[in-house]
Order: C-alpha cells, then sequence, then structure tokens
C-alpha cells in the first residue's frame, strides 16, 4: 500500500462512521418501481416537514445485491470473482440421502443466511471447529471477539453483511451488519398503471391441462404503482467503530474497509438495474459525507489493497486453509405438508435473521 493511500486510511483510525451517498436517476424516463413487501406493499412515509417518501432499496435487499458483485456470474454461481480469490468461504455440495449422489453445490455467497443456512451449518465437523474457535458453548457468555476472529476465519462477508447463527446452538450469536446501505427518493408521486396476461386460446381459463389444474389460465387483469421523484439517493454506512470493537488486527481491519468500499462502488457502476421497470444510473459522483476529508479510491486502487492484504491475511493465519471451505451435506425431500408446517412454524416464531 503506497504512502498516499495509507494517508487516506488514517483518517479513518478514529472515525465511528464511514458515509457515503450517491445520487440516482431513472436511466430512462422518469418512472420507478421500488422494492415491495408482502401484504403492505411500497414503503411510502412522510418526513417530519411533510415530504413523501419512499424506501427504494431496503438494506436487507441491497446487502444481497453487494454480495452479487463478489459472485462469479459464469457456471454455478458458487465461486468468488479472480479479484477476490484467497478469501475464505463455503462450499456445500448436497448429496440425495437414497442415491447418493450429489445434485447441486451452494455456498455462503448466496446463501440467505450466509454460514447459517441448514445446508452449511448443520454439518458436525463444520459446525464444531467454529465453535471450537470461538469458544462458543452453550450456557457460557459469548466472547464476541472470538466469534468475529471465526467468521472472518471461515467467511469474510458473513461478518461484513451481519448474521444471525439461530441454527447455532441456542441460537445467541448475532452479528449486526458491519456495511448497510439503503436508497430511498423524496417528494414522489404515484404512477397507476396495469396491464391484463391475455389468454390466446380461452380467456375464461375454463380450457386446462389435464395434470395442471391451477388458477393460472385465463385472462388475469393487474394493477401496480410506480413513483416519480425530485430525488434518488443511495446511502452506505461503514461501522468503523464496530470493526476496531472486534479488535482484529490491521490487515483484517484494511481489508473489511477495502471491500466494503469495492462493494459499494462496483455496485453503483454496475448493478443498479434493481427490477425490471427500476434501472438506475449515478446522476453526478459518488460522495463521502463522513468523515469529509477522506477522498473516495478508485475501483483499481482498492483491487490493489485487496489482493495485498489478502496475502497478508493469508501469511498471518487469519484465514481457513485451504480458503474454500467444503462439506457434503446429506439432503432428503419432505411431503408437501410436511414443508408447509415447517414454513408456519417459522412465520410464528417471530424471529429475523437481521
Amino acid at each position: 500500500m503506497n504512502e498516499e493511500i495509507k494517508k487516506e486510511f488514517e483518517k479513518l483510525v478514529s472515525a465511528p462512521r464511514l458515509l457515503i451517498e450517491a445520487e440516482l436517476v431513472p436511466r430512462q424516463g422518469d418512472r420507478f418501481q421500488p422494492t415491495g413487501f408482502p401484504e403492505i406493499g411500497a414503503a411510502v412515509y412522510e418526513r417530519p416537514d411533510g415530504k413523501r417518501m419512499i424506501l427504494v432499496e431496503s438494506a436487507q435487499s441491497m446487502a444481497n445485491g453487494l454480495e452479487t458483485v463478489c459472485i462469479n456470474d459464469t457456471g454455478t454461481r458458487i465461486d468468488i470473482i479472480e479479484e477476490l480469490k484467497g478469501i475464505p468461504y463455503i462450499i456445500a455440495e448436497l448429496e440425495d440421502k437414497k442415491t447418493k449422489k450429489t445434485i447441486t453445490a451452494t455456498s455462503s455467497l448466496v446463501e440467505a443466511h450466509r454460514i447459517n443456512s441448514p445446508f452449511i451449518i448443520t454439518d458436525k465437523d463444520f459446525k464444531n471447529k467454529f465453535s471450537t474457535m470461538a469458544e462458543y458453548s452453550e450456557g457460557k457468555q459469548v466472547d464476541w471477539e472470538k466469534v468475529a476472529k471465526a467468521m472472518f476465519y471461515y467467511d469474510v462477508n458473513s461478518l461484513l453483511h451481519g448474521t444471525f447463527l439461530s441454527n447455532l446452538g441456542d441460537g445467541r450469536v448475532k452479528v449486526p451488519r458491519t456495511l448497510t446501505g439503503f436508497i430511498e427518493a423524496e417528494d414522489i408521486k404515484g404512477v397507476f398503471l396495469g396491464g391484463t396476461k391475455n389468454s390466446l386460446i380461452d380467456p375464461t381459463g375454463t380450457i386446462r391441462a389435464e395434470s395442471f389444474n391451477k388458477n393460472v389460465y385465463g385472462n388475469v387483469p393487474f394493477h401496480r404503482i410506480e413513483y416519480t421523484a425530485t430525488k434518488i439517493k443511495a446511502y452506505y454506512n461503514i461501522d468503523l467503530a464496530l470493526i476496531r470493537g472486534y479488535n482484529l488486527n490491521s490487515s483484517a481491519k484494511t481489508l473489511l474497509i477495502a471491500l466494503s468500499l469495492y462493494k459499494i462502488i462496483k455496485f453503483l457502476n454496475t448493478k443498479l438495474r434493481l427490477r425490471s421497470s427500476c434501472d438506475l444510473k449515478l446522476k453526478d459522483k459518488i460522495t463521502v459525507t463522513e468523515p469529509s476529508d477522506f477522498k473516495l479510491l478508485g475501483e483499481e486502487q482498492l483491487i490493489s489493497i485487496l489482493k495485498e492484504t489478502i496475502e497478508n491475511c493469508k501469511s498471518e493465519h487469519l484465514f481457513a486453509d485451504p480458503p474454500i471451505t467444503k462439506i457434503h451435506t446429506t439432503t432428503v425431500k419432505v411431503d408437501k405438508k410436511h414443508k408447509d408446517d415447517d414454513n408456519m412454524a417459522e412465520q410464528d416464531s417471530g424471529s429475523s435473521p437481521y
């Protein structure tokens, strides 16, 4: 790392947060489609000054988007991109119990709950190794520094984006996001539109395939609301105080900060087609608002820092060796009733991974 970049990172030594903003606009036209939530639709709200606002992208959805910039889009999409080779993560090969054959594979890079995925954390060998390294056991006080070191060791992205290890022991390990982002729009107005799914064979939907008797036939009208806004802004928060609180060494801290910045910049430059009707682009440059004297680094500079710090972390034995932990998970198929009962139990629990 050259002296100029070192000086920039020194500005973050005592700062509690690194805050970044970027103003966005629709790539074509004026309309955009916000994120929606089951049963409540879009998150429309009012500021104290009365201005109507809308959440365009939630923190949960943004975390998913930021993770995608690190995933190799070719093949099975469970591998990390070339620029980040060497960062630790976990691959789980799923084996069918009856045939004893591998049916597919997944990884902590793509699983919704990262290493808390039942395809990963139920592996006894991995669970024991992680628990031993984290010095975690039921009925014992959690040592959060050791938990962070174990998470960094096996899967850096789980520490960066947060995870709730509800499937580990008595479910007390909950790590908040180090990197948080969201997009909101102000002074919004609704655009009410709709359409119809047409059936050229039978608009009434009475003619059906013998083996598929569900209500998906015929003409189906639908409606939806899109929006316009005077301003759309993306916000990012890197919790530097949280990173320092884990008491990781300097190489690990630098990696977490550089990886966060890389994800933000790459996402804003390449991943702003959020939905079919929400294709955005940068209106102006990306701005650091806190600390205001921090100079944002470019993508190539960050890649250089990441490659250097990945090697440092490796030589300092902060990563699993090899960095990709491979496990085999035996799977079974359950009947629909069993599956529905499990889903209902999860919904009734009221728990959330974030």
